[in-house]
């Protein structure tokens, strides 16, 4: 990257990224995580925090002992979006348990990091909220227009 910028290099690594394999650029692998950084001239710690990004996108997906591969075809709503979905879904009522991290995970297919990145997301916005013994519960259901 040329300069730093105040959106954050990552997030520019990770749109960079994601319209590669938009354009069919990328191949099912992406290139390994030191390729990454000399490509757009960053640290690991960048190259990650921009794939986590796209993981957390459901556009990517880490395969271990293969590293990164795309995600192609099947539903492509964003993790946040499938999340934030499920409360419709499962016709969730304000002081409802939301589902587990486990439970999530499972059902996503996804990291337990990238699923408690969208539970911090969700709280953060009010949708969700901690109770000590009980887990997580509704506060309160997504607007149309006010999605996380």
């Amino acid at each position: 990257m040329p300069q730093a910028s105040p959106r954050g290099t990552y997030l520019q690594v990770s749109e960079s990224l994601r319209r590669q394999i938009e354009s069919g650029g990328a191949g099912d692998v992406l290139p390994s995580e030191a390729a990454l950084m000399s490509s757009h001239g960053v640290s690991r710690n960048t190259v990650r925090r921009a794939l986590k990004v796209l993981e957390a996108d459901g556009v990517v997906a880490s395969a271990p002992g293969i590293g990164w591969r795309v995600v192609r075809g099947g539903d492509r709503r964003s993790l946040t979006e499938l999340m934030a979905d499920l409360l419709v879904e499962e016709s969730l009522s304000v002081g409802d348990t939301y589902p587990s991290e486990a439970k999530l995970c499972e059902r996503f297919g996804a990291s337990r990091t990238a699923v408690r990145r969208v539970l911090a997301q969700m709280e953060g916005n009010g949708l969700l909220a901690t109770v000590h013994g009980k887990g997580r519960t509704v506060r309160a259901l997504p607007t149309p227009t006010s999605r996380p």
